[in-house]
Parts: C-alpha cells; sequence; structure tokens
C-alpha cells in the first residue's frame, strides 16, 4: 500500500516529472532539470507547486492577542491583506518553525507552515489555544498552492487576471480570480525573486480539476517568457543562493532566531510571548554562534553536516545547507560559526571528502541584489 501523500496536482507531475518523497508527499523534484529551471527563475519566470505545504485558518476575537503570544514578530502591526515572515519559539527560544502568515481580515489570519511541520504546527496552536476565543482549522489538504516567481512572474499572471496586479506590494495580498478561479494572490516567495504566491480555494484532493485548470493557464501564459515548471530540486537552489533557511537543516528547536540571523523577525518590546525571557536573556549575554553564508574559494561542493576548521586546523562548525549555484557556478552553503568567527571576508577550510578546501565568509544573498532577486535594478527580458 502506498503512504505517501499527494497534491492536487500529483497527476500532472505523475506525467511529467521526475518524482522524489519529501516530508512524505510525492513531489516533483525537477522536470527539465534542476539548473534550466533555476535559471529560469532567476532570468524569467518559474512555477512551483507548493500545496504540501500547511495551510491554517485562525479566527476569533482573541485572534490577534493568540498569534501575539505565539509568534515573535508584531501581529498588531499587520493589516488586513498583508502577510509577514516570522518564527514562533519554544520556552528556550528554540524554533518550532519559520513561516508566513496572512492577516486576511480584522480577526482571521492565515498560517502557512513548512511542509514537514504541518501537524506540529497545528497541535502546537491547539495546545497553546487555551483561555483565547479562537477557532483553528487545518485546511491544507482543501486549498492548493502554487508559487509563480521570477522577474516575469506578474507580466504572466497579468495575462489570466483582470485585476491590476501591479498594485498588490510585496508581502500584500488581494482575493481576485485567475483564470476564471476565486484565489488569493500574495506576492511572496522563497526564491529571493520578485513573484507571487496562489492560494486556490475550494480544491480538494478528491476534486483537483480548479488547480489543474490555474496551473495550465499560468504554463500557457509564461510560454512567451520562456516559462519552465519547477521541482523542489531549483527551489532549494534558489532559496540557498537567497540565503533563506530550510527547517530541519538551517534551523530546528536547538537554534534561536537570533543565532539563526533572524532577529529581525523578533520583537522584544512586545508584550509577553512565548520565548521572550531566553531571547532577550541571549541578546544581552551575546550570541556564542551565527549563521553565515559560506561561499567555496577552490573546487568542491559543501555538503550538509561537512566539517569546518579554521586556519589552525580546529574544528569550529558544520554545514547545514550546500549546493552548486547555478547562477555563480561554485559551492555554496550556510553553517553556523562562532561569533568570533563569524567576519565577512573570514577564510575558513570545508572539508569535502579527505581533503580541506578553503571558502570565505560572505553575505547573504550569495547574488548581487542589484542585478538579481527583487531589489534588482536591472529590468526584466
Amino acid at each position: 500500500m502506498d503512504e505517501n501523500r499527494k497534491t492536487q496536482l500529483y497527476g500532472v507531475h505523475q506525467k511529467t516529472a521526475k518524482l522524489t518523497v519529501f516530508a512524505g508527499f510525492e513531489m516533483p523534484l525537477w522536470y527539465k532539470g534542476i539548473i534550466p529551471e533555476h535559471l529560469a527563475v532567476r532570468n524569467s519566470v518559474g512555477v512551483f507547486d507548493i500545496s504540501h505545504m500547511g495551510r491554517i485558518i485562525i479566527t476569533g476575537e482573541d485572534a490577534e492577542r493568540f498569534l501575539n503570544y505565539l509568534i515573535t514578530n508584531d501581529v498588531s502591526k499587520l493589516l488586513p491583506n498583508s502577510a509577514q515572515y516570522s518564527v514562533m519559539c519554544n520556552e528556550e527560544g528554540g524554533i518550532i518553525d519559520d513561516f508566513v502568515y496572512y492577516r486576511l481580515e480584522k480577526n482571521k489570519f492565515m498560517f502557512v507552515s513548512n511542509a514537514t511541520n504541518r501537524e506540529k504546527d497545528y497541535n502546537w496552536l491547539v495546545k497553546n489555544a487555551k483561555g483565547f476565543k479562537v477557532r483553528i482549522e487545518e485546511v491544507s489538504d482543501s486549498v492548493a498552492m502554487l508559487a509563480v516567481q521570477g522577474p516575469n512572474a506578474e507580466k504572466t499572471l497579468q495575462k489570466i487576471s483582470s485585476d491590476d496586479l501591479s498594485k498588490i506590494e510585496r508581502f500584500k495580498c488581494a482575493p481576485l480570480r485567475l483564470a476564471d478561479v476565486d484565489v488569493l494572490l500574495s506576492r511572496t516567495g522563497y526564491t529571493g525573486e520578485e513573484g507571487f504566491e496562489v492560494f486556490i480555494w475550494n480544491t480538494p484532493i478528491s476534486n483537483p480539476d480548479n488547480a489543474v485548470k490555474v496551473w495550465n493557464a499560468i504554463l500557457d501564459a509564461g510560454k512567451p517568457y520562456g516559462i519552465e515548471p519547477c521541482g523542489l530540486g531549483a527551489r532549494d537552489t534558489l532559496r540557498l543562493e537567497a540565503g533563506m533557511c530550510l527547517y530541519g537543516n538551517d534551523i530546528d528547536e536547538s537554534t534561536t532566531p537570533l543565532e539563526a540571523a533572524l532577529g529581525f523577525v523578533v520583537k522584544l518590546q512586545k508584550d509577553n510571548f512565548v520565548g521572550k525571557e531566553a531571547l532577550l536573556k541571549q541578546k544581552n549575554e551575546g550570541i556564542k554562534r551565527k549563521r553565515v553564508g559560506i561561499r567555496m574559494l577552490e573546487q568542491g561542493i559543501p555538503r550538509p553536516s561537512f566539517e569546518i576548521c579554521d586556519n589552525a586546523g580546529e574544528k569550529i562548525g558544520h554545514m547545514t545547507s550546500g549546493t552548486f549555484s547555478p547562477l555563480l557556478k561554485c559551492g555554496i552553503g550556510m553553517a553556523y560559526v562562532p561569533t568570533s568567527q563569524a567576519q565577512e571576508g573570514n577564510i575558513l577550510n570545508v572539508k569535502i571528502r579527505d581533503k580541506f578546501a578553503k571558502a570565505k565568509i560572505v553575505p547573504f544573498p550569495f547574488y548581487d541584489p542589484e542585478k538579481y532577486g527583487y531589489k534588482r535594478k536591472m529590468p526584466p527580458p
């Protein structure tokens, strides 16, 4: 018996993609190949099925107060039809998950979790809801989710929408129709690029027609721009080039957001929230280690768990993520190193097989943000 879970678009992927199992879901690893899919997103546009992620709706008169108690960011600053990136922590300040959450109405929020944490996040929310007037509803299997990413993402989606998509600013969202299907369209993503995430309401796995219709319409609309359907392989290399964390690799309950260079989502001036005391203590004492970007100066691909040594040969850490960058044509990765060693430009040694290869600490993102990513100064082709 096949135990792996499927998304609404499994039938499409089965015909056209190389499949893999991730977080218990059968998902596309690649269609044409990781490198062409990656470069399509960096240079033009690509579309991903991300329906394996979790979607939870939180409503009720205490919804804002409840989320503010669990989330490190300041929920009260979020206007309707807006989104924020945040984390939620355990009492020790360890990261339970990182996510984007949306304020859809005054007392209605949507929380989008990592696929690996769907059940864990839902259970954590329910466990902490005592004393709050809230309703927590798991809707993942009835809402399909796509990501359209790259400098030509807006042009592609504009062809199948009568709404002016240029009015949706970064980290804002709007209910509208794409290809005559009701969706929530959000200017967010996990690639570092300009782009959108698409939530297709009322689309259970047993009746995936709307998801298939929107997927095919996006591919048709993107043909003039060389759109590619993209799998998890390119999603991973893109997020790594952008310096974005992968839960379970770069962050988990043994790391705090301050160590992970995610301090910008921790609002310590807020009233009490779970993990605040531990984070305040760590901030006052100073972090002992820090997440950094590592770019290889010599040949080799730094993979997760590979040792890192200083110039004296002392082990100072290990890689948490690593890949070959299709854009930069060299090995890149992330690691935690002692704060004393975390300065940009510091030269380190990564143990690849039985040899050490030189690498340098560099800022995130790994690419030039004036040439690539949502801040790019050059117009899309």
